[in-house]
């Protein structure tokens, strides 16, 4: 007689905003509901204490790539930040990020608080599918030496830091100078992040299954200071000029390095993606209409065919 394959349990890791009363009470049903049918779930330590979780939630000591070990998904309940650093931990691990937006936007999101009960449905039911999206790889040169490397989902900004001086810098894109001007600073993003930081600095909006770098000036003070976008396979410089006050580097608003004067950013494509779990077919046009609340009263739709 043969002896049936014993079956792998299978774990989710949760990672929620605990600061927040609604983060807590979310992350209280979704751990209900993944447990009632018979998944395993893990939190961090740090964050375990703050929520009322059962005994029988297995708990990870540190935030480390090492901690998502043998987990199919990372469930991230919060705004945009807290969704950003569950994009850190899932890059560092590989585990794919089911996102569910109880902020403001959350365009990293996939559900918003009142799905979680299909949430919890779709997981249990693996009826997800699980994207790709691009990265950037950031390296800051000072004096021909590599000072610090970083990374961005949604953008590296070089910006200013004293408020009464602009900050002087030169453009490049792919070894060749594009132009001078002084600024608040240089948004470099992904087309993920072409809805967040580089969004409000005016530059376009671009379709995620679109590969492509985007450069967007903010509030420079010259005649041509456009958004540009190019090929995925570009390398994009900032160089802090000599002359000028030194700035800062922000990559993906979370994480922050000085940039003194002569200091060289370089923007290029990330060798690593974020891979994002997916429970909608949803198009991305109807996703930002819903985000930004775009008036689209008045739409008829294509004609029918003849």
């Amino acid at each position: 007689m043969t002896t049936p394959a014993a079956t792998t349990q299978r774990t989710v890791f949760l990672l929620a905003h605990t600061g927040r009363p609604a983060a807590i009470r979310s992350a209280e049903l979704v751990v209900q509901g993944l447990l009632r049918n018979g998944l395993s779930v893990r939190v961090l330590a740090a964050e375990a204490a703050d929520l009322p979780l059962p005994s029988s939630v297995e708990t990870a000591p540190e935030a480390i790539p090492e901690a998502l070990d043998g987990c199919e998904l990372l469930i991230v309940l919060g705004g945009d930040g807290t969704l950003l650093r569950g994009a850190e931990f899932a890059r560092a691990s590989g585990v794919p990020m089911l996102g569910v937006n109880l902020g403001r936007v959350g365009f990293l999101a996939e559900a918003e608080r009142d799905d979680l009960d299909q949430v919890v449905d779709r997981v249990v039911s693996k009826a997800y599918e699980v994207e790709e999206r691009m990265t950037v790889d950031v390296v800051v040169h000072r004096n021909g030496d590599i000072v610090h490397r970083d990374w961005a989902l949604n953008e590296a900004a070089v910006q200013k830091v004293s408020p009464d001086r602009i900050l002087e810098v030169v453009l490049e894109i792919d070894g060749r100078p594009v132009t001078a001007f002084g600024c608040d600073g240089i948004v470099c993003a992904t087309p993920t992040g072409s809805t967040a930081y580089a969004f409000s600095a005016g530059g376009p909006v671009v379709w995620p299954e679109v590969e492509a770098l985007l450069m967007v000036p903010i509030s420079a003070h010259a005649l041509f200071a456009k958004p540009l976008v190019t090929s995925p396979d570009s390398v994009l410089a900032v160089e802090v000029q000599p002359h000028t006050p030194h700035g800062v580097l922000w990559c993906d608003g979370r994480r922050t390095v000085e940039l003194p004067p002569g200091a060289r950013v370089e923007v290029r494509r990330g060798a690593v993606p974020v891979r994002l779990a997916r429970l909608h077919h949803a198009s991305f046009t109807d996703r930002l209409v819903a985000k930004f609340a775009l008036p689209v009263s008045g739409w008829r739709g294509a004609p029918p065919p003849h």
